[in-house]
């Protein structure tokens, strides 16, 4: 089976990146290949790539299902080099990316419904089988194969770098804010966190013109909420006080948190009918308070990533007005460094390794 080959030799083209081979989640040079370019597919050289916290799980095999050796990275970003013969929306020279899927079957509702992100047999950008059973490597790395379809257009106005991380940081909160109708000039948006997807909800919340309060453990992240990202007010969620007198006036709240915790604090935060929506990703289950859903009609809700044309929507959003991530730029050589800050939160707010200019052969 071609699974079971020597990566480097799978497929025709060859590629070089830096691959994790095993659940310590150290990352080293590795030699490997990707496909020819297929008519409908699209070849790019890759220039960045986000470091997303689900990397770092990814490497280390803490959701258990981890295939090694594995190419991270799905926050990618580039040019493209080659277009397939039938492709209808990408030339050669254009600026592009990609996001957390290569493939989705096409044909389900939810395909249909331009929500490939929640098909029931997508095919992640690395660590899973593609189609003709190989693994699928990420943007740790050179180039990259996709079909069109998975590609996103990055416009003009947004750097390179910065575009990477709204690839899945940008869309994971922008989609929840969207759909759950928390876009509106006017409305009151909690916002839990302030890490790397936290930073974009709040400048997407505030894009759209809500109001924002952020919502937190560290007394120490109040300056930084406010000042620098524009948050309107800070929430210390240890303190009863504040909580208390901030009880029902959120219309909203995005909730980033990937660590145990309460809800029913967040809970009491909401307005009649607000909604407490979760795009992180907590290990252990967490606790379900009824009574307090009942008393006002709230919801609690779960949203993760979005589909190929809300993500478009999305960047042409953040283009337009001006919606960055704040980034650290690495060399590749600096990945398992990065990596072991991650894990200490030290970083504001998201890596992007500078693949184009650090990634050497010789690495």
């Amino acid at each position: 089976m071609a699974a079971t080959q020597v990566p480097e030799f799978e497929h025709p083209k060859k590629a070089f990146g830096w691959a994790a081979r095993d659940p310590s989640g150290h990352l080293s040079p590795f030699h490997f290949s990707r496909r020819e370019t297929g008519d409908k597919d699209v070849a790019f050289k890759v220039l960045y790539c986000g470091i997303c916290h689900s990397d770092l799980h990814m490497v280390k095999n803490e959701w258990g299902f981890s295939i090694y050796p594995m190419v991270p990275g799905h926050e990618v970003v580039g040019v493209v080099t080659q277009v397939g013969s039938k492709v209808q929306k990408y030339k050669i020279g254009d600026r592009v990316g990609v996001g957390c899927l290569v493939q989705s079957c096409r044909t389900c509702q939810d395909c249909n419904d331009n929500l490939e992100n929640y098909c029931s047999s997508y095919t992640l950008t690395y660590g899973a089988k593609s189609s003709d059973g190989t693994i699928t490597y990420g943007g740790y790395s050179d180039s990259m194969v996709v079909d069109e379809h998975f590609v996103v257009r990055i416009p003009n106005e947004l750097p390179l770098d910065a575009a990477a991380p709204l690839l899945c940081a940008g869309i994971t909160v922008y989609s929840p804010l969207r759909y759950f109708g928390l876009d509106k000039p006017g409305l009151h948006v909690g916002v839990v966190g302030l890490g790397g997807l936290g930073h974009m909800a709040i400048k997407f919340a505030k894009a759209f013109g809500a109001k924002v309060t952020v919502i937190s453990t560290s007394p120490n992240k109040k300056q930084e909420a406010m000042q620098h990202l524009g948050a309107d007010s800070f929430l210390i969620s240890r303190d009863q006080d504040q909580m208390q007198a901030a009880k029902e006036t959120l219309d909203g709240i995005i909730d980033t948190v990937s660590a145990v915790h309460s809800l029913v604090p967040l809970i009491g935060l909401l307005k009649s009918h607000g909604k407490l929506v979760m795009v992180g990703a907590p290990e252990k289950p967490l606790e379900l308070p009824i009574i307090p859903l009942l008393m006002g009609r709230k919801l609690i809700a779960g949203s993760g990533i979005g589909g190929l044309k809300e993500t478009q929507e999305m960047i042409d959003f953040a283009a337009e007005h001006n919606v960055k991530p704040d980034i650290e730029v690495i060399p590749i050589d600096y990945v398992n460094e990065a990596m072991e800050r991650l894990i200490k939160a030290d970083v504001k707010y998201r890596f992007v390794i500078d693949i184009g200019n650090t990634l050497k052969q010789s690495s």
